[in-house]
């Protein structure tokens, strides 16, 4: 099985992938010609660090299970691709949520965005949490794969308890990004919206009790 540390043109294309979704987030601006355009962008700035957040969390994330495992096996590097695809085809729809959740005028700011009917919200908040569930369904996948090649003959220099921890951690994000999800879906107009946008806050908690009750006994098991 593929295993290696030299996973350059892997992450080489990743990365070329990854600076290009960053670059849709930028080309999407507008240069201002008034003081009211700039003023006007300078408001839109919290959308934006939003948005760039998000993506350098999910590149971190990739970036670090490749340099910890170095898998590039045909299965690791369509699963890859995947996730890839995902990533790019989020860009527009991640920055047009997040404009509209805490840009000027925001759903959590007490206002209500042009262009958007309050119908159509939950529908928006149930796009975003299906590409966030997505993504880090995949990087759990690649954990996944990771463990399944790894665990044959395991290098002396990688920790399969730590392995085991990383796709667990992966597995709270799905979690918290599913509540969201059936929050918005199902749940009552018009706080719905806003209950599935505040739920991402509860990653921090999940985090916490992953790390202190869960994770240790992933961690513990035997290969």
């Amino acid at each position: 099985m593929p295993v290696s540390r030299d996973v350059a043109r892997i992450e080489a294309f990743s990365d070329a992938v990854f600076g290009f979704a960053l670059t849709l987030l930028v080309v999407s601006l507008e240069v201002p010609r008034t003081y009211a355009d700039m003023m006007a962008s300078v408001r839109a700035l919290p959308a934006f660090a939003a948005s760039f957040a998000i993506l350098l969390m999910i590149w971190q994330e990739h970036h670090s299970f490749f340099r910890r495992y170095g898998v590039h096996d045909g299965v690791t590097i369509w699963v890859n691709g995947l996730l890839l695809f995902v990533v790019l085809f989020y860009v527009y729809p991640l920055k047009f949520l997040m404009t509209m959740l805490i840009g000027p005028g925001g759903v959590l700011l007490g206002g209500r965005p042009a262009g958007v009917e309050g119908h159509q919200v939950p529908g928006l908040m149930v796009m975003y949490g299906a590409g966030f569930v997505s993504v880090f369904l995949l990087m759990a996948l690649l954990h996944w794969r990771a463990l399944a090649c790894l665990r044959r003959d395991p290098p002396a220099d990688v920790d399969l308890g730590a392995l085991r921890l990383h796709m667990g951690a992966c597995l709270v994000y799905v979690a918290i990004g599913l509540l969201s999800t059936a929050i918005a879906q199902f749940g009552p107009w018009p706080w719905a919206p806003r209950a599935a946008g505040l739920s991402y806050v509860l990653i921090g908690p999940a985090f916490y009790l992953y790390y202190r009750w869960i994770g240790p006994r992933l961690a513990s098991q035997q290969v």
